[in-house]
């Protein structure tokens, strides 16, 4: 019977862990760096991946519009992380008609 106990227990702890997990990664899907949600970064993912990037959408531009290119900089070298070229940031940002920060 101890053995019951313990196996219950051992179920329970795990089944707590796993909705701890859960509840603590929907949570944590999206952050904020420099006035950008990371959520937002996806509706620029086209227009700054690969070779020959499409031109940015509209939302695209209303995010680069919104950020905080300065800070932007400091994450310059993260940017890979989130699938992003960060030498197609610059011409993304003069097709929005927004002037780039030297860093980028």
């Amino acid at each position: 019977m101890g053995k019951n106990n313990n196996r219950i227990h051992m179920q329970f702890a795990i089944l707590a862990i796993v909705l701890t997990t859960a509840i603590m990664v929907k949570e944590a899907t999206s952050i904020s760096i420099c006035n950008i949600s990371t959520n937002n970064l996806n509706k620029c993912r086209p227009a700054v991946t690969g070779n020959n990037p499409p031109p940015p959408e509209p939302d695209c531009c209303a995010v680069a519009k919104t950020a905080n290119l300065r800070c932007l900089c400091s994450y310059k070298a993260f940017l890979r992380r989130y699938g992003m070229e960060p030498s197609n940031i610059r011409p993304l940002l003069a097709k929005c008609g927004i002037s780039p920060p030297s860093c980028l």
